[in-house]
Parts: structure tokens; C-alpha cells; sequence
């Protein structure tokens, strides 16, 4: 008879095979199902008795038994950082989480999600925020449930949900993060638009064939390092990358014809996460956590990184620049490279989260922090989300929102339950900064290897500091082990400071 260690990772990796089998069946309803209600139902059924399933696996009594066998045996779990104990480590705290959730309320949400989508969806196209409220009500409804469930401790009912994405991430935390975060990217704006000198926005106003952006932006993805011959790219209202396994990496990206960095940017993005995806460790380890990445923080750092620093960075337009020609012909004669970084970097107040620049991202996310946050508590009513999102998008960024379309209903996370979830992509931010600061201290002169199209050392750089070691460290850990510092503001305010200012025209 095989050891419990092996019964217990044998469990696991077929657990793993139900859920890249639920991940297909979201990316297919995203991709490529047919829009009909009936096609939406019947895949709300599939996945929900998926789910239910998976959850099933995730409870069956023997993973406890299999669990506390191993956890006694010190041979696995001496050495923290070795591959058991790592497994062990974090099989033990998705089980102990799972058990505490009822099979009927993993089904119920399963399916309410995959509605909720769809309702989404088609709320986002008419601008009806009314058709899509009753799925949000529900959806809060169903995950306030799962918070209860699942406990919270000395915090609140968002803490239970974010710590599925960021072990323990707490609302208190994320606020402390955010307030002096925010106080310093709203001076920095204030001074690029009322003291300095906006670049040319001629990039962003070209009218560009969507077929040739869809060459373009493929040829820089695989240029950046994402392998084709291991994962596609497609279009969905949305982009998001999904990793059915290290080799099928399934991402999406979507096109404006008057809008290249859209399309860049997106792809750009899901490239990062799409090139972690397939450099986690594989073989014995698919399936298991030293065969996943770290939780969402740290996946976003990578996918901001390729999209930002490298992306949106003096050396990668040195070399991006004349393809702009190879691709698109006489239409991108009258663009001087000046228009093109400048462009690709211009700052403003603006609505839509992911066209948004470095500079105000992070005030995105902090409107939908505080207002997912009450949600949750119950201080707001998902019928008054509307009327709140404008009020906070006046607070912070200044604006006024004219609809719902480019208002509350343009991110699809709280209709697919990630409540807890956008907080994340702050932390990705900073990571991503503080990483780049050590790879470029580490490599050398990458703004020399990017002017040449090579990308390579950088992403080797990645795999061996971050993506190789699959969950072996907790987020803060790894950028302790990575860095040698805790995760600090500094770089990325170092970052946006040092490259806008002088874009432009402030010293």
C-alpha cells in the first residue's frame, strides 16, 4: 500500500484535473458558447455540478486522515521550505477552509456565479445597471453566507472572503496600505496635469485595422516570452488568462480600432500572468501547490511588470516603435517616437480601470475597495452602488461618470464573486516595482537588452527568482527572499516619479 503522503497528493492531482476541467468550461462560456439564455443555463448546471464535485474531493474525510499521518511524520516536514512541506502546508489550509463550507452553498455559488456573468454581461452592453443589481444583491448575499461560514476572527466579513486570494490580507491592513499610498499619487497627478506639459496623444487617436493589431500584439506576446506552441490567446469582453495547465495557458485580450495601447496593454498583461503560468514547476508537481503560483498578489506583480515596466518603458518603444511600420504601414508614418512613448504613458483622470495609467491606477482599485468592503459590512445596498461609485469617483479621481456602462458595470470581478479580490492588484503594483528594482540591480543593462527586442535574460531572471518556486513562500516571503527588503511603496513611487516627471517636462 502506497504512503499517505502519496494517497494524499494522488487525491489532490485528480482534484486538480476537475478544476483545469471547470477552468475549460469558463473559458469556453467566455470564448466561445453561444450567447443564448438556454446555452448560459445549461453551462451554469455543468459548472455548478462541477463544482459541487470538486468541493466533495475537497472534503472527503480521508485528506484529514492522510494529513495528520503526515504531518506527524518529521522526515516531510523538517525542513519547511522542502516540497511536502510546503504541499502539506498548504493542502492542510485549503482543507480546513473547504470543510467549513457547506456543499450546497459551493453549488449555489457555482451557479449564481455563472449566471451573474451572463446577466453581467449583457447589463454592461444595454448600460442597465437595474438587470444586473438583482445578480449583485445575490451574489453578496451568497458570499456574506460563505463569510460566516468560514470566520473572520477579531476582523470583519471582507477578511474571510480576501483571505482566499491573499492569505491574510485583512480589510484594516488594505486600508492602512492605501491611505498614504493614495495621498502621494494624488499629488503626483495634481502636479503632472496642472504643473507640467502633457505629451502628444496622436498614438492614441489613430485608427488602426483591428486584423493588424491582432498580428501586432500576438508578435509582441511571444516576442516578450509567452510560448505559443504552450497556450493561444483569444478575444473576450474581459481579458483574463487561464491556466488549464503549465502547457495549455488559454488568455484573452480586445481591441479598439482607435486604440492600439488598449489591445498592447491588455495583451501585454495576460502575457505576465500567461509566462508565469508556464514556468511553475510540472511533472510530479502539476496539480499540486508546488505546481501553482503563489496567491493573486504575486501573479499580478507579474503581469504589471510586463505590462508597465517593461512595457510602457523608454527601451521596449526603442524597439517596438519601427514594428509600428513592419505592422501597420504608411498609417503610423506621422507618429515620432516622442508620440509613441509619450502616448503610451499619457496620465489622466480617467474612468475605465483598465485603460488607465501607472500614475491613477491605484485609485481604481480603492474605490472598489471601500465599496465592495461595504458591501459586505451591509453599510451599502447593491442598489445604491451606482450613486456611490460616482460619488468616490469624484472623491478620488476627480471626475464625473456619465454612465453605468463606464461606471460600476465595467469590471466583471463582483459578478464572478471576487469580492476581496481587487486589493491585489495594489499589492501587484508594489511587488512588481520592488522586483524590477532587483532584476535590474541583478541583470544589468535590460534597457539595452530591450532596445534589441531581447527580453529574455529578464524573464529568466523571473522564472528563476519568482515562478520556479511555485508556493514555497507566502507573498511577503518571497519578496523578503527575493529583494532582501519587506514590501515598500518606494520603488513604485520611485518608478512613476523618475519616468513622468520628465515626460512631462518636470524635473
Amino acid at each position: 500500500m502506497s504512503s499517505p503522503y502519496a494517497q494524499l497528493i494522488d487525491h489532490v492531482q485528480r482534484i486538480g484535473l476537475l478544476n483545469s476541467t471547470v477552468a475549460l468550461l469558463n473559458w469556453d462560456q467566455e470564448v466561445m458558447m453561444p450567447r443564448h439564455g438556454g446555452a448560459v443555463e445549461f453551462r451554469a448546471r455543468q459548472i455548478a455540478q462541477t463544482a459541487r464535485l470538486v468541493h466533495e474531493w475537497r472534503t472527503d474525510p480521508r485528506m484529514d486522515e492522510w494529513l495528520s499521518a503526515c504531518e506527524a511524520d518529521a522526515s516531510l516536514t523538517n525542513d519547511p521550505l522542502s516540497v511536502s512541506a510546503v504541499n502539506l502546508r498548504e493542502i492542510r489550509r485549503d482543507f480546513d477552509r473547504n470543510t467549513k463550507l457547506p456543499a450546497s452553498l459551493v453549488e449555489a455559488l457555482s451557479q449564481a456565479v455563472t449566471l451573474s456573468k451572463s446577466a453581467w454581461a449583457e447589463a454592461r452592453k444595454r448600460d442597465d445597471f437595474a438587470a444586473f443589481e438583482p445578480w449583485l444583491k445575490k451574489i453578496v448575499g451568497l458570499l456574506r453566507e460563505k463569510a460566516a461560514c468560514l470566520g473572520w476572527g477579531e476582523g470583519e466579513p471582507w477578511d474571510a472572503l480576501a483571505d482566499g486570494f491573499e492569505p491574510g490580507l485583512t480589510a484594516v491592513q488594505s486600508a492602512a496600505l492605501f491611505a498614504p499610498l493614495r495621498g502621494e499619487l494624488v499629488e503626483l497627478v495634481g502636479e503632472l496635469l496642472d504643473d507640467g506639459t502633457p505629451p502628444s496623444d496622436a498614438f492614441n487617436t489613430l485608427e488602426l485595422p483591428i486584423d493588424k493589431q491582432r498580428a501586432f500584439v500576438r508578435h509582441v506576446a511571444e516576442q516578450v516570452g509567452f510560448d505559443f506552441s504552450r497556450g493561444r490567446v483569444d478575444e473576450s469582453s474581459h481579458p483574463f488568462c487561464l491556466p488549464l495547465h503549465r502547457d495549455d495557458v488559454r488568455m484573452t485580450t480586445r481591441f479598439q480600432k482607435y486604440m492600439l495601447n488598449d489591445s498592447l496593454g491588455s495583451t501585454l498583461h495576460e502575457s505576465g500572468h500567461g509566462i508565469y503560468n508556464q514556468h511553475v514547476p510540472g511533472g510530479e508537481h502539476t496539480g499540486t501547490p508546488m505546481g501553482n503560483a503563489v496567491r493573486l498578489s504575486i501573479h499580478e506583480s507579474q503581469s504589471r511588470l510586463i505590462e508597465n515596466q517593461v512595457g510602457r518603458s523608454a527601451a521596449f518603444w526603442r524597439w517596438c516603435y519601427p514594428k509600428l511600420r513592419e505592422f501597420f504601414g504608411a498609417a503610423t508614418d506621422g507618429l515620432t517616437f516622442d508620440d509613441v512613448y509619450g502616448g503610451a504613458n499619457i496620465v489622466a483622470r480617467s474612468l475605465i480601470r483598465t485603460e488607465s495609467d501607472e500614475a491613477t491606477y491605484n485609485l481604481h482599485i480603492m474605490v472598489r475597495f471601500d465599496l465592495e468592503r461595504a458591501l459586505v459590512r451591509g453599510d451599502l445596498s447593491a442598489a445604491d452602488v451606482p450613486a456611490a461609485w460616482n460619488e468616490k469617483y469624484r472623491q478620488y479621481l476627480g471626475i464625473d461618470v456619465p454612465d453605468n456602462r463606464r461606471g460600476c458595470l465595467q469590471d466583471m470581478h463582483w459578478a464572478q464573486g471576487a469580492i476581496g479580490y481587487f486589493p491585489t492588484y495594489t499589492l501587484g503594483n508594489l511587488y512588481a516595482a520592488q522586483f524590477y528594482e532587483q532584476a535590474r540591480r541583478d541583470i544589468g543593462d535590460l534597457d539595452g537588452r530591450f532596445a534589441a527586442g531581447d527580453f529574455a535574460p529578464l524573464v529568466d531572471w523571473l522564472a528563476a527568482n519568482i515562478h520556479q518556486h511555485a508556493m514555497r513562500y507566502r507573498a511577503d516571503e518571497l519578496c523578503m527572499h527575493v529583494t532582501g527588503e519587506a514590501l515598500s511603496a518606494e520603488p513604485l513611487l520611485r518608478h512613476l516619479r523618475q519616468k513622468l516627471r520628465p515626460i512631462y517636462g518636470l524635473k
